[in-house]
Protein backbone atom coordinates (compact mmCIF):
# COMPACT_ATOMS: atom_id res chain seq x y z
CA UNK A 1 0.00 0.00 0.00
CA UNK A 2 1.12 3.11 -0.92
CA UNK A 3 0.96 6.51 1.52
CA UNK A 4 1.59 9.93 1.05
CA UNK A 5 4.15 12.11 3.51
CA UNK A 6 4.82 15.62 3.59
CA UNK A 7 8.20 16.70 4.03
CA UNK A 8 9.51 20.21 4.70
CA UNK A 9 12.72 21.29 3.04
CA UNK A 10 14.31 24.40 2.93
CA UNK A 11 14.07 26.22 -0.41
CA UNK A 12 17.68 26.29 -1.63
CA UNK A 13 17.02 21.90 -1.07
CA UNK A 14 14.01 21.89 -3.06
CA UNK A 15 15.75 24.31 -5.44
CA UNK A 16 18.41 21.49 -5.49
CA UNK A 17 16.27 18.39 -5.70
CA UNK A 18 14.02 19.41 -8.25
CA UNK A 19 17.18 20.63 -10.94
CA UNK A 20 18.14 17.06 -9.80
CA UNK A 21 15.44 15.55 -11.00
CA UNK A 22 15.09 17.20 -13.86
CA UNK A 23 18.75 16.41 -14.83
CA UNK A 24 17.67 12.64 -14.02
CA UNK A 25 14.23 12.30 -15.99
CA UNK A 26 12.52 11.35 -12.90
CA UNK A 27 10.42 12.37 -9.92
CA UNK A 28 10.83 14.39 -6.96
CA UNK A 29 9.16 11.11 -4.93
CA UNK A 30 11.78 8.84 -7.51
CA UNK A 31 14.47 10.55 -5.91
CA UNK A 32 12.99 10.90 -2.28
CA UNK A 33 11.90 7.40 -1.89
CA UNK A 34 15.59 6.42 -2.80
CA UNK A 35 17.40 8.49 -0.66
CA UNK A 36 15.47 7.10 1.83
CA UNK A 37 15.38 3.46 1.24
CA UNK A 38 19.62 4.14 0.89
CA UNK A 39 19.28 6.10 4.34
CA UNK A 40 17.47 2.82 5.92
CA UNK A 41 20.19 0.50 4.36
CA UNK A 42 22.94 2.26 5.64
CA UNK A 43 21.58 2.49 9.02
CA UNK A 44 20.83 -1.35 9.07
CA UNK A 45 24.21 -2.11 7.77
CA UNK A 46 26.08 0.12 10.33
CA UNK A 47 23.79 -1.59 13.40
CA UNK A 48 24.51 -4.77 11.68
CA UNK A 49 28.74 -3.67 11.47
CA UNK A 50 29.09 -2.65 15.66
CA UNK A 51 27.09 -5.89 16.23
CA UNK A 52 29.57 -8.32 14.08
CA UNK A 53 32.56 -6.04 15.41
CA UNK A 54 31.91 -6.68 18.67
CA UNK A 55 31.19 -10.38 18.28
CA UNK A 56 34.81 -10.71 15.45
CA UNK A 57 36.93 -8.61 18.75
CA UNK A 58 35.60 -11.10 21.16
CA UNK A 59 37.13 -13.78 19.13
CA UNK A 60 40.52 -11.78 18.55
CA UNK A 61 39.39 -10.48 15.19
CA UNK A 62 40.81 -7.21 15.10
CA UNK A 63 41.97 -6.08 11.53
CA UNK A 64 41.59 -7.16 7.74
CA UNK A 65 44.65 -9.13 8.45
CA UNK A 66 43.03 -11.55 10.92
CA UNK A 67 40.29 -11.49 8.65
CA UNK A 68 42.36 -12.68 5.91
CA UNK A 69 44.21 -15.21 7.69
CA UNK A 70 41.13 -16.78 9.27
CA UNK A 71 39.81 -17.39 5.91
CA UNK A 72 42.76 -18.70 3.62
Amino acid sequence: MRRTIAVRVPDPLRVELDQAARAEGVSRSDIVRRSVREYLFRRHFRTLRRSMTAKAAAHGVLTDEDVFERIS
